[in-house]
């Protein structure tokens, strides 16, 4: 290989879910920042009509076809899976990862999916030298970095409490899937993170007053709404209880079956939805209180840069673990991580 041909190959970088509202976004993060994206996933007509559009090469595959998904890997330094549900495309896609010996990345929200990956995966990823980084996305990814950066020195804490400040909440077709299967997963019960272990409980989730910073302001949220953070957080942290929460607005938008998917504001060059967020992450040891924010515009959007941002940093080697499955707040410095995201994202860290 020669060297031009090499450097390229250094800079392909699978999406496995390409044709997806969050993998279009996705593509398009790789694009600006100099990468070749190589587009992949299970339909054939829409993978093509994409490539042209964006002048690259596509290769179909499919999580049940582990050769495709071998062919479809082949030459790249890295794949980032964006389709969901990933209780069904992880497994099958890091395993192919784990064969091609390159760094695998998703941007999974599924609690139950996420746990799977480090269970599953762990041993195997660290003996194969393979980094694998679940949930580096606006779910999962975002609130780990905060919390760590947050922590700061700290090496535990007792608790900590993430509280999602969402206008609004348009799912998309894959996050309405994604739902429908934890749901079924956990037999329709709810989840939270205590006493250092996941619960399922029946009971209705509370809702409480959450005071987040100006502009937002105290608003209704709905306690115990438990997202990924419950398991990337305590994967490195030593924290008994980690706690989310979600505007009352957003938690209603999300359960409406008539809500629409979210479409690009106007004059949206990005292609953003109007939907703004606020991710208020308060950290407490003893007596003490830390807290870190982060602001920015739809959370689809926003997790481009973050899961792009962390494969560049995997392909360059500015990472803190070398392989293995491993959260953002454990893999990078979050601080540093965080600071990177000004333009997408403006955080305020202690």
């Amino acid at each position: 290989m020669g060297a031009e041909a090499a450097a390229v190959a250094g800079r392909t970088v699978v999406v496995f879910g390409a044709y997806g509202h969050t993998g279009r976004f996705v593509v398009e993060e790789l694009i600006a920042r100099g990468f070749v994206p190589l587009l992949s996933g299970r339909d054939a007509v829409r993978l093509k009509a994409m490539a042209v559009e964006y002048d690259v090469e596509a290769r179909p595959a499919s999580v049940d076809d582990p050769a495709s998904l071998d062919r479809a890997l082949a030459g790249a330094a890295a794949v980032i899976n964006s389709a969901g549900p990933f209780a069904t495309t992880a497994a099958p896609v890091i395993e192919a990862a784990l064969r091609a010996q390159i760094p695998y990345l998703d941007v999974a929200a599924e609690i139950e999916a996420n746990a799977d990956t480090f269970a599953h995966f762990a041993d195997r990823a660290r003996a194969a030298g393979v980094p694998v980084v679940p949930a580096m996305a606006f779910y999962g990814g975002l609130g780990d970095l905060l919390t760590t950066a947050a922590m700061g020195e700290w090496t535990a804490a007792d608790e900590a409490h993430v509280a999602y400040g969402l206008n609004s909440w348009h799912p998309t077709p894959g996050t309405r899937i994604a739902g429908e299967v934890s749901r079924g997963r956990r037999d329709g019960r709810r989840v939270r993170f205590s006493g250092g272990r996941l619960e399922y409980r029946d009971d209705a989730a509370p809702v409480l007053e959450w005071v987040f910073p100006e502009p937002l302001g105290a608003r209704q949220v709905i306690g115990e709404f438990t997202m990924a953070d419950v398991v990337t957080v305590p994967s490195h942290l030593p924290i008994p209880e980690v706690r989310t929460y979600m505007t009352v607005e957003a938690a209603r938008d999300l359960s409406a079956p008539e809500t629409p998917a979210p479409v690009a504001a106007d004059g949206d060059e990005a292609g953003r939805s109007a939907q703004t967020f606020l991710v208020d992450v308060v950290v407490r040891s003893g007596g003490a209180e830390r807290r870190a924010v982060a602001r920015g515009q739809d959370i689809y959007a926003v997790t481009a840069p973050l899961v792009v941002e962390a494969a560049e940093r995997v392909l360059t080697g500015r990472t803190r673990v070398g392989a293995g499955v491993v959260s953002a707040g454990e893999m990078f410095d979050a601080a540093d991580f965080l600071r990177a995201l000004a333009g997408q994202v403006t955080v305020e860290l202690p």
